[in-house]
């Protein structure tokens, strides 16, 4: 009998290439419209790249070509952004297991964590700077309960939704809870789990430049953000928000190459 080879492995590979050809289109048309018109508030993206280049990516190769500027800005971001994030996922994993595996615990915070989910985060800016005043334990603070939410929630559907056939094996084979948590509970949520790590990550960023937008703030993406806009620094501002898009893209590829590596699965990005 012929066996036909699978396509299956080509596919991410040309799924990548054909994404190239669309970028490349989309930024020449956005240098061409810019030239066209010639506006200071819509600069070329070759003007953009460059100065995003001069600004950040221009130091001495034992930087790794990182400027002081870089080390002031993306440097400070990127730790609140780590912090909160990495606090978000250990509490919102943590809780999300032990809620979803107990009816009871469920039936009981279901309601607390949708009210407190449901909570715009700006809202609370003015409790946690009372309680902790201004600076970086009420940034990283405010990234953590607004991003610990999703990873919560996915990873007590997750829970909940392990096959109770599995959980009667683990039970015949006298599992400790600790081997059953390991063995049967979390392989099985791992997919929500990072359902909702994925949401999370993309709202830590987000959460990140707004929390660094308020005042008492001395460095960061959101700070150069706001210094540029006052100081009518388009290109800075343009600047800031193409390395936004561009660290929300390696941040999202970076987790989902780790869950293809702990599921493995053939996702695509």
């Amino acid at each position: 009998m012929t066996t036909v080879p699978s396509a299956g492995p080509t596919r991410p590979a040309l799924g990548a290439l054909l994404r190239w050809p669309v970028l490349a289109v989309a930024v020449g048309v956005w240098e061409s419209a810019a030239r066209a018109r010639g506006s200071v508030f819509f600069p070329p993206p070759s003007r953009i790249v460059r100065h995003a280049y001069d600004l950040w990516f221009s130091g001495p190769v034992s930087h790794l070509f990182l400027t002081d500027a870089a080390f002031d800005t993306i440097g400070p971001s990127l730790g609140r952004m780590a912090t909160g994030f990495v606090l978000a996922a250990v509490a919102g994993i943590t809780l999300g297991v032990a809620i979803g595996r107990s009816r009871r615990a469920w039936a009981l915070c279901d309601p607390v964590v949708q009210f407190a989910r449901a909570v715009p985060p700006p809202a609370l800016v003015p409790v946690f700077v009372v309680v902790l005043d201004f600076g970086t334990p009420m940034q990283v603070a405010s990234i953590v309960f607004s991003a610990v939410w999703p990873i919560l929630v996915n990873t007590a559907e997750g829970a909940r939704a392990t096959d109770p056939l599995r959980l009667d094996v683990a039970a015949v084979l006298r599992l400790t809870p600790a081997e059953r948590l390991r063995y049967v509970i979390l392989p099985s949520a791992l997919p929500r789990v990072f359902a909702g790590l994925r949401l999370s990550l993309s709202l830590t960023l987000i959460l990140m430049v707004f929390s660094e937008l308020l005042p008492g703030t001395e460095n960061g993406i959101g700070f150069l953000l706001t210094d540029a806009q006052s100081r009518s620094d388009l290109l800075t501002v343009w600047a800031v928000l193409v390395l936004l898009g561009v660290l929300g893209h390696l941040l999202n590829t970076g987790l989902l190459a780790v869950e293809r590596r702990l599921l493995g699965t053939g996702r695509k990005t």
